[in-house]
């Protein structure tokens, strides 16, 4: 036997310590919250404005005792805020400028702010200062940012208090 013999090595191993057969769960990458809980909470985050996380806890926490159900965790919800949809704009219903940006795509939110600071002229850019506050925080997060262009994103978060 070879002492690179990857395969007998790898067998050895599982021997040894045995194999890990954890599996991925079926409601993996999906929200395990409540139906009334997750519409609830997308229902508070879909504001133009930032909403105060204390003030989501305090609601689905008292929402979640009417119900029954434990409560989410400030971690939980962190996470949703991530992972929350955005509206979606088509391209022919915005103004002239924010167009020149997009290359005629139908986007989501936080694909319009991404686009429209890194690719599109001043007003573009104030466009896109106006959207809602969950397409500028998950624009924040998209990789692919000009040094100056994530400057006005996050100047204009500031000013919101998103970022």
């Amino acid at each position: 036997m070879s002492t690179f013999d990857l395969s007998a090595s790898i067998a050895r191993a599982e021997l040894r310590l045995g194999r890990a057969t954890r599996r991925r769960r079926a409601d993996a990458g999906r929200s395990r919250l409540p139906a009334a809980l997750d519409r609830r909470l997308h229902h508070l985050l879909a504001g133009v404005e930032r909403p105060v996380v204390r003030e989501i806890v305090a609601e689905l926490r008292a929402l979640a005792t009417e119900l029954g159900v434990r409560a989410p965790s400030r971690a939980t919800i962190y996470t949703a805020i991530d992972r929350a949809p955005v509206p979606r704009y088509r391209c022919r219903d915005l103004p002239d400028h924010v167009q020149r940006a997009l290359y005629n795509l139908d986007l989501d939110g936080a694909q319009l702010a991404f686009y429209a600071f890194n690719y599109g002229d001043l007003a573009a850019a104030s466009f896109a200062a106006g959207l809602p506050w969950l397409a500028l925080h998950q624009a924040a997060r998209r990789r692919g940012w000009r040094p100056q262009s994530r400057g006005l994103l996050m100047a204009a978060a500031r000013w919101r208090r998103i970022a």
